[in-house]
């Protein structure tokens, strides 16, 4: 640690002002409940920087437990950014927003000779800071209320109206594009409707632009020092169960009442509740509304049960979102690495005893390594990646009525449970019907024998009349 220190030294403090140039933006990603937080307040106090958060549900003012905030100490040790500045009523604050102001502080952060580090919550907020991958279709001096107005009436429309009208003006992206996904679909029916050009056409110009490539455009800042905090499922798994209980404790309930109280009691009585815009949609709010709705006017019993059953609902949904993040990561980053997706340095957070061994020291020395302007000693993460494998392809499986896009989703759906029941069952249909076929035709013979057995013995009846 000492060699560490040292060597931080002489990069750091005053003579940074020369290597302002090859300064890195540092970006920590990892799944939740990895310590990503934790990493960062370290670096920043270590190295002189400052942390930018890039959690979409941060920005809000309130729920600071459930939407995991790190404490007002810990932002007075070392500056943070883009944290509690929204208020809770707005729903229309969106990624370019947040690209916009971020980008910002990024650029007054480097030119005051200290480090940024990005700590990645949100998959597409880092993805907006590290590639130029977002369409801005507001024009200048535009209300920006009045541009996300249209997108937020575009999604009240039909899913599938919406991707069929889509697929007129921009077929290129509605075949990349899921029917349910109704927020994409009406982002590029938006970007068509106030540009005149196609989504599609947007991000084939990006991919064009020197730097860029097939996942995106070129990066923004040209030496990030990606690190992703890893561990193993299991082991995370029971974290972030400790994590929602610790959360309870640390007074989740009452936070939840009092946002309850003064920012959803109205909107749930109206019937305007949208838990899919703004602060709203946070993980672990939605979770607890039957137990929210329904205090003070059901049994004790009653509401201890929903108690328990929106806790139960925090956990799984945490853990199923971490799954999320790591399978971004590893699609974005290390599946189909392209010409402007940068290395990514793993650090295994397995087991938090030997955090400053496993984590900390390799951590600090990686960035050191990028300070200095040469590579770190460690190697950074690499997977197999299939060069065929295509995560926009389009695909209909007529015998379950579903659209699936993307090679992989579509072999998983081959060999799933509800296809193979449908593939059954369309089966036993058809042996079904083949019997029936087989029995209807015996009967027709039947009949016609019957038929020409009767005709028969009328002619023989008819011939022993004339006779």
């Amino acid at each position: 640690m000492a060699a560490v220190a040292g060597a931080r030294a002489v990069s750091v403090g005053s003579g940074l002002r020369g290597l302002r140039r090859t300064l890195p933006l540092v970006v920590i990603l990892g799944a939740t409940g990895t310590g990503k937080s934790t990493l960062a307040l370290q670096l920043g106090q270590q190295l002189g920087g400052e942390i930018v958060s890039a959690d979409s549900m941060q920005v809000y003012e309130g729920l600071d437990i459930i939407t995991n905030k790190v404490s007002t100490q810990d932002q007075r040790i070392c500056q943070h950014h883009m944290i509690s500045f929204v208020d809770p009523l707005v729903t229309d604050y969106t990624v370019v927003d947040f690209r916009n102001k971020a980008t910002a502080l990024i650029e007054d952060i480097f030119a005051r000779d200290k480090i940024p580090i990005v700590v990645g919550g949100t998959n597409y907020y880092v993805e907006s800071l590290l590639w130029k991958v977002l369409v801005n279709t507001k024009p200048q001096g535009m209300d920006t209320m009045k541009v996300m107005d249209r997108k937020v009436e575009l999604e009240k429309e039909d899913g599938h109206a919406l991707h069929k009208r889509l697929s007129q003006v921009d077929p290129e992206m509605a075949a990349k594009l899921h029917p349910h996904d109704k927020r994409k679909v009406a982002r590029s029916l938006q970007v068509f409707e106030e540009t005149g050009i196609s989504h599609s056409e947007f991000l084939h110009r990006q991919h064009a632009e020197e730097g860029g490539g097939p996942l995106g455009g070129p990066l923004k800042f040209p030496n990030p020092c990606i690190l992703w905090l890893h561990a193993d499922q299991t082991v995370l798994d029971e974290r972030l169960d400790k994590r929602v209980d610790d959360m309870v404790a640390a007074g989740l309930l009452e936070e939840l009442r009092h946002f309850h109280r003064h920012y959803n009691q109205k909107k749930v009585a109206e019937n305007s509740q949208d838990y899919q815009h703004g602060i709203f949609q946070s993980i672990g709010f939605k979770e607890f509304h039957e137990f929210l709705t329904t205090e003070g006017k059901c049994t004790p019993e009653t509401s201890n049960q929903l108690l328990k059953k929106g806790i139960e609902a925090l956990k799984q949904v945490t853990k199923r979102y971490a799954r999320k993040q790591n399978r971004w990561v590893k699609n974005r980053f290390l599946s189909r690495p392209g010409p402007s997706v940068p290395p990514v340095y793993g650090l295994e957070v397995s087991d938090v005893s030997k955090w400053e061994e496993s984590v900390l020291e390799p951590a600090l020395e990686i960035v050191q390594s990028f300070i200095q302007g040469h590579k770190p000693a460690t190697a950074p993460i690499k997977m197999p990646c299939s060069e065929t494998e295509n995560k926009r392809s389009y695909h209909m499986c007529d015998l379950c009525d579903r659209i699936i896009i993307g090679d992989r989703e579509w072999a998983a759906h081959m060999k799933s449970k509800s296809h193979l029941y449908q593939l059954k069952k369309r089966s036993r249909l058809d042996s079904d019907a083949l019997t029936t076929l087989g029995s209807q035709s015996i009967s027709r013979e039947h009949d016609k024998e019957l038929k020409e057995k009767g005709s028969s013995e009328q002619n023989d009846q008819e011939l022993k009349s004339s006779i």
